[in-house]
Formats: structure tokens, C-alpha cells, sequence
């Protein structure tokens, strides 16, 4: 696989972009000005100069030996494919971890749905338990008036 270093309009990453005389990691720039001649349009590495003691960081690291402007249509065809295929790639990890952060989620509600139904069946059962409760102590209560009257009855024959 080729690196940053090899193909001349390849972006490099940021933990391999030098360090300035600051100790900050540079910023990619792209040279606008005509001078000096043959340089518009090349990339370099610059100190963003963010300290905050008003020091003018004078760090400068040209990438490019020609401008990105001068090269062959074939070359600008195979940097746009190549770009595109790394977009196409980026894409497809985002929608497979998507993917897999889906699928995280659906067996996070699966079983929080199972929970609740389980949950659910419990409180069904304890319901059907307490109804059953309150009809035994009446049905025995009366079973016992029952019996009770049957023995006054007898003792009174």
C-alpha cells in the first residue's frame, strides 16, 4: 500500500506531519502566491503559530517539487478515482459500524423485551393469585356457616 509520501497529492496524517520549532504539529498549506516561481499550487508544512508569546514561528517544509496544477489528465483522473475510493471507503466502515451499533441495539431491546414480558407474566400470576385468595376465605367461610347450621340442626332434632 502506498503512503502519503509516495503519492504526490495524498494528504498526510496529522501524526506524521512534522513538528515546528514551537513543538506544534504543522499545518498542511498550499502556496498562492507567483512567487517565487514554479511554487503556486505545491504543498507545505507550516507552524500554525498559535503561542502566545507574539513570536512570529518562521517554519516552512515544502511537500510538493511541482505544483499540484501541472499534472497529466491521466494523473488527475487516477488522484480523483483514488479519492473517490477512499470516500467509498470511508462510507462503508461508517455503515458497517452503524451496522454493528444496530445490532447492539437491537439485542438491547430484545432482551429488555423479554424482561417485560416476563415481568408482565409475573404480575399476571400474583393477580391471579390474589383473586384466588380472596375467593378461598369466602367459599371456606361459607362451607363453615354451612356445616355450622347443620349441627345447630342436628342438636335441635
Amino acid at each position: 500500500m502506498s503512503t502519503w509520501r509516495d503519492d504526490p497529492n495524498a494528504i498526510p496524517p496529522w501524526n506524521e506531519r512534522p513538528k515546528c520549532h514551537c513543538g506544534f504539529r504543522t499545518w498542511l498549506q498550499v502556496w498562492t502566491d507567483p512567487l517565487p516561481q514554479g511554487k503556486k499550487g505545491c504543498r507545505f508544512f507550516e507552524c500554525p503559530d498559535i503561542d502566545d508569546d507574539f513570536k512570529a514561528c518562521t517554519f516552512m517544509q515544502w511537500i510538493d517539487t511541482r505544483p499540484l496544477g501541472r499534472v497529466s489528465l491521466k494523473e488527475e483522473q487516477e488522484r480523483r478515482v483514488r479519492q473517490q475510493q477512499i470516500r467509498l471507503k470511508g462510507k462503508e466502515d461508517e455503515l458497517k459500524r452503524r451496522r454493528a451499533e444496530l445490532g447492539q441495539r437491537e439485542a438491547a431491546l430484545k432482551i429488555q423485551e423479554e424482561q417485560f414480558q416476563a415481568r408482565e407474566a409475573q404480575f399476571k400470576r400474583e393477580a391471579d393469585e390474589q383473586k384466588n385468595q380472596y375467593k378461598e376465605p369466602a367459599q371456606s367461610s361459607t362451607t363453615d356457616e354451612r356445616n355450622k347450621k347443620g349441627k345447630f340442626l342436628r342438636f335441635t332434632q
